[in-house]
C-alpha cells in the first residue's frame, strides 16, 4: 500500500509510505530557499513532490491529511491550481480515549484536475505515531509511554503497544507556548503581549537562559501563582481549565500570569527570571510525570518513552526526563515537532490499517540536491573527503552539501556549515554569518565512539536532542561548539556510517586528532536549508562548498 501524509499547514510537507517503508519527506522550507515553517497553501505543491519522485496522484492508494484546530473537525482554505477549494480535517485532539485512530473521511482533494478521496486523523495522533512507529520501541514489539506537549494543549500522557494506543491523562495545566510567551514579558526578546506567537523563539530562550542562575526564591513565586492561576481548587483556576478549548482565553491567562510574576520580581534580572522558569518548568514536568507513573505504571509493564511535540525540541528538559530514572529508555524522533506531522499522517494510516508496526525510514530522506552550474564568481573541481579534510584543519568552514536534505529542523551533516571547534572566534564568525545573537551555541559534530571522552555522558545522540556537557580537559580544545553553561548540543555519527559526513570526519580525526567539528545550517537567514550549491554561492558568506565532490572556492576580488 502506497500512502501520501500531507501537512497543509506551518511546517508543511509531502511524505510517502510504501509497504511500511518512508520512501521520503518534502518539506515546504527546504524547497527553493522557502521561509521556514511554510505551509501548503496550493495543492500542486503535492502534485510537484510526487512528480519528482516519479509518482502520479493517481499511483497513491490512500491520502491523508494532518488534523488541526478545531473540537470536531478542521477546516483549511488551499488552492488547486487558481480555484479556491475548503478540505475538512480531523480536530487538533482525539475524541475518544481509548480508539485514537478515528479519521474524518471526506472527497475532493484536488490534485492534478482529479477529485480523491482522503481520511485525516487527529493533529496529536499523528504526533504520537510518527514518534512511536519510528522508535526502537516499535521495531522490538516493545510498548512506551509516551508523551505529547505541543502548542496549544496541556502535556498529555499516552500508552502505545503494537496492537493499540490509549489516553491516560493530561499531565498539567499549562500549554507549552507558555515558554514563548514568558520571553515576552522578561528580557532580550521582550515585546507587546498581542505580538504573532514567533515559532522560533522558544529555542531562541533554550540558549539565552545560560547567561542567568536559578533562583529559589523566583521559582516559589512562579510555583504560588501557577497554583493560584492554573492548578489548584481557586475560582481564578476553575475558570482557567474550563475554557481549555478557547485558545484567547488560555492566552489570556498565560499572559496575567507574567504579568503577576513582573510585579513580584521587578527588581530580579531578567535572565534569572527566565532560567528559574525554565526550571519551574522542568520540574513541573518530572513531578506530575512521576505521579503518573504511580498510578499507571505498575498496571503497564515497561518504562519506555517516546517524546513527540514542540516540547520535543528542548533539550534540556529531554536530559532531565532520561537523568530522572523514571523510565528505562527514552526516544526522541529527529522531526518530533510539525515538521513529522505529514510522515506522522502517513503512519496513522498505516497504523489504522495494521496496528503500531515499525516504519523502515532514514533521516536523510528529504530532497535531493539540485543541480547548479557553476557561477562565475566561483572556480569549482574535483575535491576528495581527504582534502576537504585538510581545508577544514586550515581553519577554514566549509558550506557541506551531501545526498538528500535531513528531515526535521535541524541539520545533520547533510546541508551544513562545518568548521573546525578550536577556536572560540570561529563562533563567533558563524553566529556572525547567520545573524545570530553572540551568546547562541553552535553545534558539534563527532564521532561516536569518541563522544564520551568529549562529553558526558556523550551517549549516542544522532539528532541533536539531548545536552550534554563538555568535559574539563576539553574545553580549552574545542571552545567553538561549548555553550556558556558548559553544555553542547551534540550530534554523533558511527565512523561506520555510508554518509559522507562521518568519512569527513574519520579524516579529519586523522590529520588533527579531534574527532569533532562545528556544524550549524546552510541556509539564508529565516529560511530552509539550500537547495544547491548555486544558491550558497549566491549567498557569498563563507569561501568553500562542498557539493557532492566537487568544491567550489570563492574567486578573489580586486
Amino acid at each position: 500500500m502506497r500512502i501520501c501524509g500531507i501537512k497543509l499547514t506551518h511546517d508543511g510537507a509531502i511524505a510517502i509510505i510504501e509497504d511500511d517503508r518512508l520512501l521520503f519527506c518534502i518539506e515546504q522550507e527546504k524547497i527553493g530557499n522557502n521561509p521556514r515553517y511554510k505551509a501548503i497553501d496550493n495543492l500542486d505543491a503535492i502534485t510537484a513532490a510526487l512528480a519528482d519522485h516519479g509518482l502520479r496522484p493517481g499511483d497513491v492508494d490512500r491520502f491523508v491529511i494532518d488534523g488541526w484546530f478545531g473540537e470536531v473537525e478542521s477546516q483549511f482554505q488551499v488552492l488547486s491550481g487558481v480555484r479556491p477549494i475548503t478540505l475538512k480535517g480531523a480536530p487538533y485532539v482525539e475524541r475518544h480515549a481509548k480508539d485514537l485512530l478515528v479519521s474524518n473521511d471526506s472527497h475532493g482533494l484536488m490534485l492534478d484536475g482529479r477529485s480523491f478521496r482522503y481520511s485525516s486523523y487527529p493533529h496529536v495522533v499523528d504526533h504520537l505515531t510518527s514518534a512511536y512507529c519510528t522508535s526502537p520501541f516499535a521495531k522490538e514489539t516493545q510498548s512506551s509511554f509516551c508523551l505529547v506537549w505541543d502548542g496549544v494543549i496541556f502535556p498529555r500522557l499516552y500508552y502505545m503497544e503494537p496492537c493499540g494506543a490509549r489516553f491516560l491523562e493530561c499531565l498539567f495545566p499549562m500549554v507549552v507556548n507558555v515558554y514563548v510567551y514568558a520571553a515576552y514579558h522578561f528580557g532580550q526578546y521582550k515585546r507587546p503581549t498581542s505580538s504573532a506567537l514567533d515559532l522560533g523563539l522558544a529555542g531562541k530562550l533554550m540558549a539565552y537562559i545560560a547567561l542567568g542562575s536559578v533562583s529559589e526564591e523566583i521559582i516559589a513565586v512562579f510555583e504560588q501563582l501557577y497554583q493560584q492561576r492554573f492548578a489548584s481548587n481557586t475560582e481564578l483556576a476553575r475558570h482557567y481549565r474550563a475554557d481549555i478549548n478557547k485558545w484567547e482565553v488560555l492566552q489570556a491567562a498565560i499572559h496575567d500570569f507574567f504579568h503577576a510574576s513582573a510585579l513580584r520580581l521587578r527588581v530580579e534580572a531578567p535572565e534569572d527570571v527566565l532560567a528559574s522558569f525554565h526550571a519551574f518548568i522542568e520540574r513541573l514536568l518530572i513531578r506530575t510525570m512521576a505521579i503518573a507513573l504511580q498510578r499507571h505504571s505498575p498496571k503497564l509493564g515497561l518504562r519506555n518513552l517516546c517524546i513527540a511535540g514542540g516540547c520535543a525540541l528542548n533539550i534540556k528538559w529531554n536530559s532531565a526526563l532520561r537523568a530522572s530514572g523514571l523510565f528505562d529508555a527514552i526516544w526522541v524522533p529527529p522531526f518530533p515537532n510539525d515538521s513529522g506531522s505529514a510522515v506522522g499522517a502517513a503512519c496513522s494510516a498505516m497504523a489504522a490499517h495494521k496496528g503500531f508496526v515499525p516504519l523502515e525510514w532514514s533521516v536523510y530522506s528529504g530532497p535531493a540536491l539540485q543541480g547548479s552550474e557553476v557561477l562565475p564568481e566561483w572556480d569549482a573541481a574535483p575535491c576528495s573527503v581527504g582534502e576537504l579534510a585538510t581545508i577544514l584543519a586550515s581553519n577554514k568552514p566549509v558550506i557541506f552539501l551531501a545526498g538528500r536534505a535531513e528531515l526535521g529542523p535541524r541539520a545533520l551533516g547533510a546541508r551544513s556549515i562545518l568548521a573546525a571547534a578550536t577556536s572560540p572566534r570561529m563562533k563567533d564568525f558563524l553566529n556572525d554569518i547567520k545573524l545570530r545573537e553572540h551568546f547562541r551555541p553552535v553545534a558539534p559534530i563527532c564521532l561516536e565512539d569518541r563522544a564520551p571522552d568529549i562529553f558526558s555522558p556523550g551517549t549516542p545522540d544522532p539528532y541533536m536532542l539531548f545536552d550534554h556537557q563538555t568535559r574539563p580537559e576539553w574545553r580549552d580544545k574545542i571552545p567553538a561548539v561549548m555553550h556558556l553553561d558548559g553544555s553542547a548540543r551534540l550530534q554523533t555519527i558511527s565512523r561506520t556510517s555510508q554518509h559522507k559526513v562521518a568519512e569527513l570526519l574519520v579524516a579529519y580525526e586523522r590529520l588533527t586528532g579531534i574527532p569533532l567539528l562545528c556544524n550549524t545550517s546552510a541556509n539564508y537567514h529565516g529560511c530552509g536549508f539550500f537547495p544547491d550549491a548555486a544558491t550558497a554561492g549566491k549567498w557569498g558568506a563563507v569561501e568553500h562548498i562542498w557539493c557532492d565532490g566537487q568544491l567550489w572556492i570563492k574567486k578573489l576580488t580586486a
